[in-house]
């Protein structure tokens, strides 16, 4: 099967969008499906008493289908949520809360997105003890990591898949396995590896798995939870009470149209992985490191190279002030190194973790390909990129002692 090309295939709308990790464009075959379901099926799923109700019960369990497919599930451990920052709470918190006679100790590492960690700070106020692994220089959690760290009150380990800034992919499978051997539930924060890589549940070992629609060029505001079952049965504490909608597990009216398109894009991410698109936005991320690489010098690598997103890029330009460097390529839309998550410009936490340097987490670039990127985008950025960092770098009285052969480490530095 041919992938679909871009709509804007030889053509650049700008700014140029390279931020795919951050959201995706909603895919027009996705949108195609939701409209019905804001207008005519336009139903509540859990009115059993008459057709509109029955018509959108059917597309709620169609979505549920295609969605439990994507992660080798079965449609019955499918629970669909507002996002994955509620199903990341709704798997930690919920967990927690209610094994907390059985232990109060949670591992997770030190570059979780902040739906989880922030779920974890909470947790610690209610007398919760939080293990957080530290990352490798490539920003990597190992299996003998989380082996070492579980103890015999150990409830939870919340380890993400793959991350969402240096897109680095953690060994899932055999973290999961480890858990399992401790007897001990795993949760991993899936998000950024779907639609760009293959998943099945059972071979992962694990046991809850957070899933997001705008990040699978699906509609935003809708997510859902994969709930293992099986025996030993995995019970959550709710946060949400009301209606008793997904076993009770979250209550709240099913928003049909978006979890239609959640269904969808889950669908189409299937084909992704055997229709050539993943490859075709693999070459582009990989050109566009090719090129950089041969247009700029000092310029550094974030994360894993061999085991990272096939659309992911990460990378440092030396001497090249952040706020200066993302004013100097506003014609692209990308994320930088300083977080997003703050009003402050305090470097990235997950850069920091790795050992980036402060000075070159702020002058990191981070680079989401997506299905609807072209060749055109990649040569734009590339061109536009090399000139700014030169037109920066010719301001800068460090990169130019650096180019004389001076080690800036030897240089006393004195204030006045």
């Amino acid at each position: 099967m041919t992938p679909p090309m871009p709509s804007n295939q030889g053509a650049l709308k700008m700014p140029v969008y390279l931020d795919n990790h951050a959201t995706t464009r909603c895919d027009p075959r996705v949108v195609e499906v939701m409209l019905p379901y804001l207008t005519e099926v336009f139903g509540n799923a859990g009115s059993r008493n008459h057709a509109y109700g029955w018509a959108a019960q059917e597309g709620v369990e169609l979505a549920r289908e295609q969605t439990a497919a994507m992660l080798g599930a079965d449609p019955k451990e499918i629970v669909f949520t507002s996002g994955a920052t509620e199903s990341d709470n709704l798997a930690v918190l919920g967990v927690a809360r209610f094994y907390k006679d059985k232990g109060r100790h949670i591992i997770t590492s030190n570059i979780e997105h902040k739906a989880v960690l922030d779920a974890c700070h909470a947790l610690e106020k209610e007398g919760f003890e939080i293990t957080y692994l530290p990352v490798d220089k490539e920003g990597l959690i190992s299996p003998e990591q989380v082996r070492e760290a579980i103890r015999p009150d150990t409830i939870l380990v919340s380890i993400m898949w793959a991350n969402n800034e240096i897109g680095t992919v953690n060994p899932i499978a055999e973290i999961g396995a480890v858990c399992h051997d401790k007897g001990v539930l795993f949760h991993t924060d899936g998000v950024q590896g779907f639609g760009r890589l293959p998943f099945d549940a059972k071979a992962m070992n694990v046991d809850l798995v957070s899933v997001s629609g705008h990040k699978i060029y699906g509609p935003k505001g809708i997510g859902a939870l994969y709930v293992r079952r099986g025996r030993p049965r995995i019970r959550l504490e709710p946060m949400l009470f009301g209606g008793g909608q997904e076993r009770g597990i979250r209550s709240g009216t099913h928003a049909v149209h978006q979890i239609v398109g959640l269904g969808k894009a889950a669908e189409l991410s299937v084909e992704a992985l055997t229709n050539g698109e993943i490859e075709r936005v693999k070459g582009l991320r990989d050109r566009l490191w090719d090129e950089l690489r041969a247009n700029i010098d000092e310029l550094y690598l974030n994360g894993s190279w061999e085991h990272r997103l096939p659309n992911n890029l990460n990378a440092s330009f030396a001497y090249c002030e952040g706020e200066a460097m993302m004013m100097a390529i506003k014609e692209l839309a990308v994320s930088s190194g300083s977080a997003c998550t703050s009003a402050s410009l305090e470097p990235s936490y997950v850069l920091r973790a790795l050992g980036v340097t402060e000075d070159l987490a702020h002058t990191s670039i981070r680079f989401g390909l997506g299905r609807f990127n072209t060749d055109a985008d990649v040569d734009f950025a590339v061109k536009l990129i090399t000139e700014k960092v030169g037109w920066l770098r010719e301001m800068s009285p460090l990169y130019e002692m650096v180019k004389e052969g001076i080690d800036l480490k030897s240089v006393s530095w004195t204030a006045h």
